[in-house]
């Protein structure tokens, strides 16, 4: 069992570099790992010009504890993988993989050189959704319905609700909140988030 550490280690999965960040004692670098493999895999298996996109257009997955389950830092060209997201075994490798497949084709439109200015954030959200939905159909039904299930559902939102305004400040405290709940850290006392 590896010890966390906030120190990188840098892993290739598939042939994507990989950087994790584990700053959780209660998880393990090698369950991460495992389940990212088994993500990329099912990219490999079923949309396999995905995973041939996904290795041009990203410098490195970046696994690490960040507010939401993934991320895409134009940048960097790095997609950012939730450490605790990854660790979760109440679903299969299917929805991990549906977000890779959503930060992939922000890198994508990145890559083909759409300016940040010229972007309709709502209509790359829905684009980034369709990708769900293409993967989900294309796997086993029994992997493929949640995602399928989760990509419709958001397809069907208001330009509002489908690409909403995050206040990353607070999204950050509720999850440091959650770990020091999580790991017993949690003393009286100290600052309360609001009711939001």
């Amino acid at each position: 069992m590896t010890s966390p550490s906030t120190s990188p280690t840098l892993h290739v999965i598939r042939g994507i570099p990989v950087v994790v960040e584990n700053s959780r004692p209660d998880i393990t670098t090698e369950s991460v790992l495992t389940r990212l493999d088994e993500a990329i895999e099912l990219i490999e298996r079923f949309q396999p010009w995905r995973l041939r996109h996904l290795r041009r257009d990203l410098r490195h997955i970046r696994v690490v504890r960040f507010p939401c389950r993934g991320a895409y830092i134009p940048g960097d060209r790095v997609c950012v993988t939730e450490l605790t997201f990854l660790a979760r075994r109440d679903i299969s490798a299917a929805p991990v993989a549906s977000s890779i497949v959503h930060e992939g084709m922000h890198a994508r439109v990145d890559r083909m050189g759409v300016r940040a200015e010229h972007r309709d954030p709502a209509r790359e959200e829905r684009l980034c959704r369709r990708a769900e939905l293409a993967f989900g159909e294309s796997l086993p039904p029994m992997l493929g319905r949640p995602v399928i299930e989760r990509a419709r559902a958001s397809l069907d939102l208001t330009d509002q609700d489908v690409a909403p305004a995050i206040d990353w400040r607070l999204a950050q405290a509720r999850q440091d909140a959650v770990d020091r709940e999580s790991l017993g850290e949690h003393r009286p006392g100290r600052e309360q988030l609001g009711n939001e």
